[in-house]
């Protein structure tokens, strides 16, 4: 113990105080600097709501900070690239969508990019009718662009590979409604993500069901396809579905106007006319018998259980009443149905509805 002042006296005998405050102030000021760099709040704080920095898929260290200076989400971006480097953050630069808290220090946010802790996208899947719309869609959220998805949802033999589905059936692989997936999904990812929603769908009690039906739950998807696009009222859908399921069992043409408004590529249609019904087209159900081939929308899950839970009752026919209101007539025989038709045609009349 007796060394440790005699150390102390030839340190200053040699030294002297001022180098001992030198020094000292050097070392204040070192820890002072790493402070600076280490743990100082770097991150602004967003005026808009949260901040995300988005990397996308193979890029660099030099794209990361062309995107931290562009949208000027750092206070001090000369230190966050100086202990980048350091830590060779440049080699190690992982892709997705990262929120960035306000006040996050260089230490903690390359922490978080190091490990990749990024942020999901949560968004809804709204109903499409077409493949376009789909990829559309998915671009708006997803890293994944619009022309990669098309290209898979054209390719018949990865389709039918990896879901046994095929460029006509793919889109009965799709539930509308909410996704949460990273930001940097690729397109087949998010195939595979729709593809594990819809396996959750289809419980054993629904294919029981779809059995009983004596339907396939392609075919399942084809027919709620029609009765969403007839009708949104959620009492209506199972007295539809109860319709076109009476008509498939005693071999009738579905004449579903719908089917019809798919084949012109026209949904704004308000009055169907004859020529419409001579259109050659597979979905064309007033010349051709049992469902289309595909789907003519993306079927929700209610309209999907309204199939599987269908109205029992004799009806045959239907027709949206002339009040407007979303709701339809039903009947039993085409003479009653004639009359439902006539009132609704009435009242488009009125309104000078012509198409």
């Amino acid at each position: 113990m007796s060394e440790l002042p005699e150390l102390k006296k030839s340190f200053f005998a040699r030294w002297g105080w001022p180098t001992f405050i030198l020094l000292l102030l050097l070392g204040l000021a070192g820890l002072g600097a790493a402070w600076y760099v280490l743990w100082k709040p770097n991150v602004k704080p967003s005026a808009f709501g949260p901040a995300y920095l988005y990397i996308r898929t193979g890029s660099g260290f030099a794209a990361v900070q062309d995107s931290l200076n562009k949208y000027e989400l750092l206070r001090d971006s000369s230190t966050f690239a100086w202990l980048a480097r350091q830590r060779g953050y440049s080699h190690h630069v992982r892709p997705g969508r990262y929120l960035l808290a306000p006040n996050l220090s260089n230490s903690a946010l390359l922490d978080k990019l190091e490990r990749g802790e990024q942020d999901t996208v949560a968004f809804v899947l709204d109903a499409f009718k077409y493949k376009p719309q789909l990829a559309r869609q998915v671009a708006r959220h997803l890293e994944a662009d619009s022309v990669s998805l098309r290209r898979l949802l054209q390719d018949n033999a990865f389709l039918q590979r990896q879901y046994q589905l095929d460029t006509t059936t793919i889109l009965t692989l799709f539930l509308p409604g909410p996704y949460r997936l990273f930001w940097n999904t690729s397109a087949q990812q998010f195939l595979d993500s729709a593809a594990a929603t819809h396996r959750r769908f289809w419980t054993a009690q629904r294919r029981q069901r779809a059995d009983s039906l004596r339907l396939s739950p392609t075919q399942v998807h084809v027919l709620a396809s029609i009765v969403q696009r007839e009708t949104a009222k959620k009492e209506d859908k199972p007295v539809i579905a109860g319709v076109y399921l009476n008509r498939l069992r005693r071999g009738m043409r579905l004449q579903a106007d719908p089917t019809l408004l798919w084949a012109i590529g026209n949904f704004g249609v308000k009055r169907v006319l004859n020529k419409d019904k001579l259109v050659d087209s597979p979905y064309n159900t007033y010349k051709h018998k049992g469902l289309p081939p595909g789907p003519i929308t993306s079927a929700n899950r209610q309209s999907l259980d309204a199939v599987l839970k269908p109205a029992a009752h004799q009806y045959l026919f239907f027709c949206a009443r002339p009040d407007r209101s979303g709701y339809s007539d039903f009947a039993e025989t085409f003479a009653e149905h004639k009359q439902n038709a006539r009132r609704y045609q009435h009242m488009l009349d009125s309104l000078r509805i012509l198409r």
